[in-house]
């Protein structure tokens, strides 16, 4: 996949997920198996959007990259940023945190996972 085809996507997704859980935490969560009960889980979803925010600006921003050294970096921190995503959210899964939808986490981080370190190894190709 191109370059800027991947980070269109990523960007996409992390950004769709930061407006969902600023505006709608009350609705998301619940279908994790986590409640909303009080102000500050509420602000706990809204402040979790400021990094996937971030993430999706990033990936944004970087679309036109070409392959370089700073491509390689730029998806080894997305790949390392998706597994960690997996790990916190498998282990949440696990402990029963998550429940219901919460087993849809770690599969998008794995995949999301997976496409990076792809796309970092077609990096180091070239």
């Amino acid at each position: 996949m191109k370059n800027k085809t991947f980070l269109l996507i990523h960007s996409a997704i992390y950004g769709a997920f930061a407006v969902a859980l600023f505006f709608m935490p009350s609705l998301i969560w619940p279908m994790y198996g986590v409640e909303v009960n009080d102000q500050y889980a509420y602000f706990l979803s809204q402040h979790n959007s400021i990094f996937l925010g971030g993430i999706a600006a990033i990936s944004f921003l970087f679309r036109e990259i070409e392959e370089s050294e700073l491509s390689r970096k730029l998806f080894l921190g997305l790949m390392l940023t998706n597994i960690l995503g997996l790990i916190i959210t498998l282990y949440a899964c696990i402990n029963t945190i998550f429940v219901g939808f919460g087993w849809t986490d770690p599969a998008f981080f794995a995949l999301l996972s997976v496409l990076s370190f792809i796309q970092l190894k077609k990096q180091s190709q070239k």
